[in-house]
């Protein structure tokens, strides 16, 4: 389609557990699927309460197949359980068989080193093995080494155990943990470890090694099992993760719990952090301070915030302007940082960026996403 979308026809929808469903999409246009990357993912225009919303799922399927794209959808729910209305309970409650989807292409930098021969570890909690099974059956056509580990509540809501089982072979092997399993799971014995994945379990499971580590999950999984790694001497440059849900950096929020545990016993829970900016509060009673003088950049390298009255030298060191800001402290709004979702957009006052991935919807003249760009010399950011 013209605005970077492809009419899809759902071909098949698959109950995988009690809140998961498979859906299966084939291009309506005769042409092939796209070409996607192992732990890349889908962007599906959905109805939203005012205007279409964007929602991003993981292709769960082989990579290597070209007749359709699948991706494996969990219900998520609202306040009080209730359904959220978008995304998820649209396409479990709305979307059948024959029915039409706008889908764009995949995209996300989450992706197998398919270049490396290092053994794998893919690490994952609840949905976020969709992407891990992706990986996993690339990876069952090459030589390397997989360790597939994955914890979730119970077998009722264990999806695609059956297809990651199929793909064990003397150099695969899978294992899952279950939280709170019932005595149905206990008596077909379904998992191989009761609780959570912890220092123990992965020191029993896991032969030592130079892993390269993929894992996706909530929030709290993800925290938990990056400090667990590191604290078993994997390096955090062997460490790809993405999250399900409003997308951090695991550094930020491992540095935020011990800040909060310093501050005080009872350290907020991790799904309680945000990064969102608050304009309100830069709002004060009374006569109007005398402002600094805006900053500008002072060499071919510097880009300034301007709001903040902050400038800091691009170098390197980071992928884009977004985590350049992050980096000297400020706390811009963002979400997908993939160039979907526009949350991340700002003013650019002067100066030049480049995408180094493509805006799905392109910012209007004046404004740049900063989750997807890099400054091309120096650079003022309405910030």
């Amino acid at each position: 389609m013209a605005d970077g979308f492809r009419e899809f026809r759902v071909a098949n929808k698959v109950v995988e557990s009690d809140i998961i469903t498979s859906f299966y999409l084939e291009p309506t246009d005769g042409a092939p699927v796209w070409n996607v990357k192992p732990g890349q993912y889908l962007t599906l225009r959905v109805p939203g309460p005012d205007q279409p919303a964007l929602k991003t799922y993981s292709v769960s399927g082989d990579p290597s197949e070209t007749r359709y794209h699948r991706i494996t959808v969990k219900r998520e729910t609202g306040h009080g359980g209730a359904p959220d209305g978008v995304g998820s309970s649209w396409l479990h409650d709305h979307i059948d068989i024959d029915a039409t989807l706008d889908v764009a292409a995949p995209r996300g930098t989450f992706c197998l080193d398919e270049a490396s021969d290092r053994p794998v570890l893919l690490l994952s909690g609840g949905v976020g093995l969709t992407p891990m099974v992706s990986m996993l059956h690339r990876l069952s056509q090459t030589d390397r080494e997989v360790h597939f580990l994955h914890a979730c509540e119970n077998g009722k809501v264990h999806a695609l155990r059956d297809e990651v089982l199929a793909l064990q072979s003397d150099r695969i092997t899978a294992r899952f943990v279950y939280r709170c399993p019932s005595d149905t799971d206990r008596a077909a014995k379904l998992f191989d470890a009761e609780g959570v994945i912890d220092a123990a379990f992965l020191r029993k499971h896991i032969p030592i090694g130079d892993y390269d580590v993929y894992m996706c999950g909530p929030t709290q999984f993800m925290v938990a099992m990056y400090q667990l790694l590191q604290e078993l001497g994997v390096p955090k440059a062997r460490i790809s993760y993405e999250f399900f849900g409003k997308a951090a950096s695991l550094d930020a929020l491992v540095k935020e719990v011990a800040t909060s545990k310093a501050a005080s016993r009872a350290a907020p829970t991790i799904q309680s952090l945000t990064f969102l900016t608050n304009p309100d509060a830069w709002a004060s009673e009374g006569e109007t301070p005398d402002l600094p003088e805006a900053p500008v950049p002072k060499s071919e390298s510097d880009v300034a915030f301007q709001q903040s009255n902050v400038t800091a030298q691009w170098d390197g060191s980071v992928n884009s302007l977004l985590e350049l800001a992050e980096d000297v402290g400020l706390n811009p709004e963002f979400s997908c940082r993939a160039g979907i979702c526009n949350s991340c957009k700002c003013g650019l006052v002067s100066g030049e960026v480049e995408y180094f991935e493509d805006p799905l919807i392109p910012p209007e003249a004046g404004q740049v996403l900063i989750c997807c760009s890099r400054p091309k010399g120096p650079v003022t950011l309405d910030l």
